[in-house]
């Protein structure tokens, strides 16, 4: 038995945006507008932490990080496809002077021009890009709820430059950051799809180059071993895409996790490298995105988890309970142990009441240290996991270490009693 799995009530049919509310993640205000959140400071730990795994990974990956603007001049939208087969989608023009400008729909546009910023050698390549960062969606008042759907997306974006014999192996490897992300987060996907054009004007008219982009994913789907199904209509407009779909309570169906190949903006921008043979080549864009946006995977955390996130990503990792006033001072001395650890933790004290009633309130830490007058005098504690399983006292730099490596390891199992003493 895991201990991820012993959380209080695992079903399914949480709303995320009572428990956002009620656990004070994210809020909304009418001044502010619908569609547009804001976090809170523990909504913004999660946030925050969520954002430094994904970092942590893709550095890990061989990515580079780059910042790039919100706003993009409308020829630039013209030059990717955005303003002719997603201009429905995307907020007004701004006019400035003589210029309009306009909230990005995309990332992949600016990355592109991050690509031809100077000249490229097919030794740089894969040339591996990434961002967090914000773009905006003129999403109807209709359809907006919570974290789902907004207008503001914080998106964990990527976008790698290849050749195009290199294509299938970095969307395979895109595909490979997804599934282990997965893993650490607790969640499953409900199914891979292979998304198609389907009729109609909204995609870009160039039939070979949906052959080949096409091929390559179905090739990646297929070395990867994942079950999937091909539909049609839900592809890019420059391209089809593999979708990680996810699925809420009440049955509802999104994609979180994406992979796409791209052989359009790259012939848009006029990107080209210089081959082995000192001749210019046009390079492939692949699109990959590991948690999707930011608030949809917190949406989904929440109701996946209810709450009860995996430890590396609560807002409060350990929750110190001394029994009395008399062991406040060794409580406190914890709660400094933790940090120094990198744990995030809170001392819950006698004064908000009795040790069981500050137990069930803080039944959704993963951790609660316990201080009574014996843990106190000899510098142990006795934990408890979440869902109610106790340990024996032991030392403190133990138990706390034990912890800390679970949490640095982004292990979604509490507490492994087969691991050796520290």
């Amino acid at each position: 038995m895991t201990d991820a799995t012993t959380a209080p009530d695992r079903a399914h049919g949480r709303d995320h945006r009572r428990i956002g509310r009620e656990l004070e993640l994210f809020d909304t205000d009418p001044l502010i507008g619908a569609g547009l959140p804001y976090w809170l400071p523990d909504g913004a730990t999660v946030r925050y932490a969520l954002e430094e795994y994904v970092r942590a990974e893709e550095r890990r990956a061989g990515y580079r990080h780059v910042y790039s603007p919100v706003l993009g001049k409308r020829e630039l939208y013209e030059l990717s496809g955005h303003w002719a087969h997603y201009r429905d989608d995307m907020f007004p023009p701004m006019e400035l002077g003589s210029e309009q400008v306009l909230l990005r729909p995309s990332l992949c546009p600016h990355h592109a021009l991050i690509y031809r910023s100077r000249s490229r050698s097919h030794r740089e390549l894969p040339l591996r890009v990434a961002e967090l960062g914000a773009m905006y969606r003129s999403e109807l008042s209709g359809v907006l709820g919570g974290l789902t759907r907004v207008r503001a997306i914080q998106l964990n974006d990527a976008h790698v430059f290849c050749a195009p014999e290199q294509a299938a192996d970095e969307a395979e490897a895109a595909l490979g950051m997804i599934r282990r992300a997965y893993r650490a987060l607790g969640i499953e996907p409900s199914r891979y799809r292979l998304s198609l054009p389907g009729p109609g004007g909204k995609y870009v008219d160039d039939p070979e180059l949906w052959r080949r982009s096409t091929e390559v994913l179905t090739e990646v789907l297929e070395r990867s071993g994942v079950p999937y199904e091909p539909v049609e209509g839900e592809a890019a407009f420059y391209g089809p895409k593999i979708d990680v779909q996810i699925t809420d309570g009440a049955g509802r169906e999104s994609t979180l996790s994406t992979v796409q190949v791209d052989f359009h903006q790259p012939k848009q921008f006029g990107l080209s490298y210089i081959g082995p043979d000192g001749a210019r080549h046009r390079p492939v864009m692949v699109h990959r995105s590991v948690v999707g946006s930011v608030e949809r995977a917190v949406a989904h955390l929440l109701e996946h988890h209810g709450g009860a996130f995996p430890a590396w990503l609560a807002p409060v990792q350990v929750v110190v309970l001394p029994i009395s006033g008399a062991e406040t001072g060794a409580a406190e001395d914890l709660v400094r142990r933790c940090d120094g650890l990198g744990l995030r933790a809170e001392l819950v004290g006698p004064e908000r009441g009795s040790l069981g009633a500050r137990v069930r309130r803080s039944r959704l830490a993963p951790y609660q240290a316990v201080v009574g007058a014996r843990e106190a005098a000899d510098g142990s504690v006795a934990l408890r996991l979440r869902g109610g399983r106790r340990l024996d006292p032991m030392p403190a730099g133990e138990a706390l270490g034990r912890v800390a490596d679970r949490v640095r390891a982004h292990d979604p199992v509490l507490w492994e009693d087969t691991v050796a003493a520290r």
